[in-house]
């Protein structure tokens, strides 16, 4: 999709959905191909019509960051969720997932015997009405526990009246230039140790859950029952850059329009700015992002600088500088912060807005 259709007011989220249906049935296709559960992480486009395809196209369920963002999904009819966090239960947290549980099948992540604790506490007799899975750090070194340490959380659930039913990691430091592949090693030999170590200890582990989409597709042996890509249904810049997605597999873009231009005079660098900034855009830009988005049909361009509502891109000296008032596509760098962004999306197809999709869990941060 090469055209911004005229109805589209900049700056403005766009979904190509014929791209968008591609990319979701070739990882259900790589997924059941090798006998993998998809569980997609649905905080990346937060839209109910999105997660709808992905079941459609025989997604076991999907995960959440957050309970709010499972609560949107379940009242949608989704009947199978993960909230894939170490959640801290209080007494209204736990009222929440009590009522989530008595719609859907619902586990929640936990990593650490105080966290296990207070959730059964708060959750009282209802304790048995929700599964934890215990999170495995991997090699990212953010939450989660090392292999070693599982069956003590495990344990911990279960005296808590919890259901522990395996064990999850999210291999993040794949997100790095060169890693994707170390990353899924990591994440394999993390998740099998930890299971085995469970089943050692006479617990049953019915889901080995992992997965991003640096690593979802890599080929190779996998501990894992079930994986959590979310990315992959748009890419982005960091997609790109990270040579995990092609140009053609680029499903979302923001519409921007050229509100002002210079040449290369005065020591200045020659550039164009456009009226998409971090708040849409985001701000993103890990030390390895050439920029902070990328604009498909311009290769060579980088956008070097963000505001709220501009966008600095630096022109390559082989192109024609854009007119005032031309319109350009950008690629985040960071999906899921721009869908968080915006209250709605323009769905096109072949130059054209075919539907408008709310971002249902939009702001649903906890």
């Amino acid at each position: 999709m090469n055209v911004i259709p005229a109805a589209v007011r900049t700056p403005a989220v766009m979904i190509d959905v014929d791209i968008l249906d591609r990319n979701i049935q070739r990882m259900a296709d790589n997924m059941q191909g090798r006998g993998l559960n998809l569980r997609p992480h649905v905080k990346t486009h937060k839209t109910l019509e999105i997660a709808r395809k992905q079941l459609a196209a025989g997604a076991v369920g999907i995960t959440v960051a957050t309970i709010g963002e499972a609560e949107v999904f379940a009242a949608d009819g989704v009947k199978d969720i993960f909230i894939a966090y170490p959640l801290w239960v209080e007494a209204d947290h736990a009222d929440r997932l009590r009522a989530l549980a008595a719609t859907s099948r619902l586990a929640v992540g936990v990593d650490s015997a105080e966290g296990a604790t207070a959730m059964g506490h708060q959750l009282g007799s209802d304790a048995g009405s929700v599964e934890v899975l215990i999170e495995v750090d991997s090699g990212h070194h953010r939450s989660g526990v090392l292999p070693d340490e599982t069956v003590d959380v495990a344990r911990a659930a279960a005296a808590a009246g919890l259901k522990v039913a395996g064990v999850f990691t999210f291999p993040g430091h794949s997100y790095k230039p060169g890693m994707p592949t170390g990353a899924a090693g990591n994440e394999n030999e993390a998740l099998g140790q930890a299971a085995a170590a469970l089943e050692s200890a006479s617990f049953e582990v019915r889901t080995i859950s992992g997965g991003s989409t640096p690593t979802a597709l890599l080929d190779g042996p996998t501990a894992a029952t079930e994986l959590r890509p979310g990315v992959y249904v748009f890419g982005d810049a960091q997609q790109l850059e990270l040579e995990r997605c092609a140009w053609d597999d680029i499903a979302l873009t923001v519409a921007a329009t050229v509100v002002s231009r210079h040449e290369a005079r005065g020591g200045n660098v020659r550039r164009v700015v456009v009226d998409a900034g971090s708040k849409v855009l985001g701000s993103d830009r890990p030390d390895w992002a050439t920029g902070y988005a990328r604009l498909p049909e311009f290769p060579e361009a980088r956008v070097t600088a963000l505001s709220e509502h501009h966008a600095t891109v630096v022109w390559p000296d082989s192109d024609e500088l854009p007119a005032l008032g031309t319109r350009l596509r950008v690629i985040p760098n960071h999906v899921c912060l721009t869908m968080n962004l915006v209250d709605e999306v323009s769905v096109v197809r072949d130059g054209a807005v075919v539907d408008t999709w709310a971002v249902a869990a939009r702001g649903r941060n906890s």
